[in-house]
């Protein structure tokens, strides 16, 4: 009868292909190669406390612990996620045991350290100023917005970035050659694995430990792109809802709506919509980036953002998309002018540092005999009765209000005609105050 249990566990992939040493490590060379900042680090055997920012499946946690092997230092790993201040004080009680046995110090690993709240922060923080603990922090999020001050001062940061297809590829080549042989895969399978990976190592090392046991059960060596079609599941790009992809790319999207690229703007909404973006939010964005970068120029934008977005309400997903797809596209190529958005922030600017100045007597309205016998609307002028439907001259500011022009109609679109109207309109006021016996 067979042992079931006789031969041993395969050894997980990720664990197969850990880099043991520095030279190992695939990507990130802005910090690893020749004369850089954390190559330097280690050649000089300097431990400091950092924090590594980047996204998933780049290598921080592989760095953090080649850093405690190069050092020969104790290794405590603790996830944001799960631990809190408990944890904190015991691993502070497990390095002062280290250095009263050994006199070895002692690198605290938090994942995800942008989940520690400031009291947790703060915890181990008197520990790291001591140099009993050398902390390091591994994020996805911005250390700037995440990380309190204190503990950020006494780190330095170093940006990971995601990994490029050529280096995605190195690391399949490593994987076929060091755990999977036998199983030889075509070259649409192996583009197909590094795009759905999207730069994540592991995601792409996740991938192929599922293609070799799909493999496995389907009684296959060779392995294609339908093969990678039919049996993995395609994962959504890297996108976090809540985490700076997000915001990048919603910037990226705005920011090429502005520069009138409409191909730009389309990618950057699909890319979203692709990540797992909520359509909803998208509308919301494209109805402010009508108000905000085309405004007057071109008001057919706001209706078309705010249709786009009522249709969507209405045909939801995947149909309703295309109309903010259009809504996209047409914003792109629109007039653009952020003349009234300026304006309006200058005014809110103004009167936000300004005392509460009264309205002139004849803008007051006057509904009450009392109001009437002090003034209140005497010697108003009613537009409609004046020549061109104007009230040349007329102010309509408070008495002791210094001039201002907030407003400055952008020589594009339909503004070029509103800049041509309001020259014509302040001409006729400096005509009128001209003929006027105070001016």
């Amino acid at each position: 009868m067979t042992d079931l249990f006789s031969t041993p566990p395969e050894v997980p992939l990720a664990e197969a292909l850990r880099p043991a040493t520095l030279d190992e490590v695939i990507g990130q060379q802005h910090l690893l190669g020749p004369g850089k900042p954390l190559r330097l680090a280690f050649a000089a055997r300097k431990l400091h406390s950092l924090i590594l920012w980047g996204p998933p499946g780049v290598g921080k946690t592989t760095l953090a612990r080649l850093m405690a092997d190069a050092f020969d230092a104790e290794f405590i790993a603790l996830s944001a996620v799960f631990s809190g201040v408990k944890d904190i004080r015991e691993a502070v009680a497990r390095a002062e045991v280290t250095r009263a046995q050994n006199g070895r110090r002692t690198i605290l690993f938090v994942d995800e350290v942008h989940r520690f709240n400031k009291a947790q922060q703060d915890a181990f923080l008197p520990y790291v100023e001591g140099g009993l603990l050398t902390f390091v922090g591994a994020t996805t999020e911005n250390p700037s917005f995440e990380v309190n001050s204190a503990l950020l001062s006494r780190a330095s940061v170093y940006v990971l970035h995601p990994l490029s297809a050529e280096e995605m590829g190195q690391l399949f080549e490593r994987a076929c050659h060091q755990a999977l042989q036998g199983l030889v895969f075509d070259d649409d399978a192996r583009s197909r694995l590094i795009g759905l990976a999207d730069g994540d190592a592991r995601r792409l090392i996740n991938l192929l430990e599922q293609a070799r046991t799909a493999a496995v059960i389907a009684g296959v060596s060779r392995i294609d792109g339908v093969f990678i079609d039919n049996t993995l599941a395609q994962n959504l790009r890297r996108f976090d809802k809540g985490g700076d992809a997000f915001y990048d790319q919603i910037s990226a999207l705005h920011k090429s709506v502005r520069g009138s690229n409409p191909d730009a703007a389309l990618y950057w909404f699909c890319r979203m919509l692709d990540g797992g973006a909520d359509p909803r939010y998208l509308a919301r964005r494209i109805v402010r980036m009508a108000w905000e970068d085309i405004g007057l120029a071109d008001p057919r934008g706001t209706q078309i953002a705010l249709d786009a977005a009522e249709t969507f309400e209405r045909l939801g997903s995947p149909e309703g998309e295309l109309a903010l797809a259009e809504a996209v596209l047409y914003l792109a190529m629109a007039a653009k002018s952020n003349a009234a958005y300026v304006a309006y922030n200058a005014a809110r600017a103004f009167i936000a540092s300004d005392g509460s100045r009264p309205v002139p007597v004849q803008l007051r309205n006057a509904p009450t005999k009392l109001m009437k016998d002090l003034g209140y609307g005497k010697d108003y002028r009613y537009a409609h009765d004046e020549a061109e439907g104007y009230a040349a001259g007329e102010n309509y500011f408070p008495d002791d209000m210094p001039p201002v022009e907030w407003y400055r109609p952008a020589e594009r679109g339909l503004e070029i005609k509103i800049g041509e109207k309001l020259a014509h309109l302040r001409d006729l006021d400096r005509r009128a105050k001209m003929k006027s016996p105070l001016g």
